[in-house]
């Protein structure tokens, strides 16, 4: 019986792991697409509020020359 216990208390345990790690939360996000005479480029930027309070912008830039 005892070992039946601490083996439910053990998967309760780790079952419940992931509700106290949280997750990251989008703050902001916006997608610019400009095009110019020899293509089209795109600007993306991102703003991530992490579980510990702590606030991350990331800007991604893609840009793609037309095939001749």
């Amino acid at each position: 019986m005892r070992k039946y216990l601490m083996t439910a208390m053990l998967v309760a345990t780790m079952g419940s792991m992931p509700m106290m790690v949280g997750c990251d939360r989008t703050v902001h996000e916006t997608e610019k697409t400009t095009t110019g005479p020899n293509g089209s480029s795109t600007s993306d930027s991102k703003t991530v509020e992490h579980p510990d309070g702590s606030v991350t912008t990331s800007t991604e830039k893609k840009s793609a020359a037309p095939n001749p």
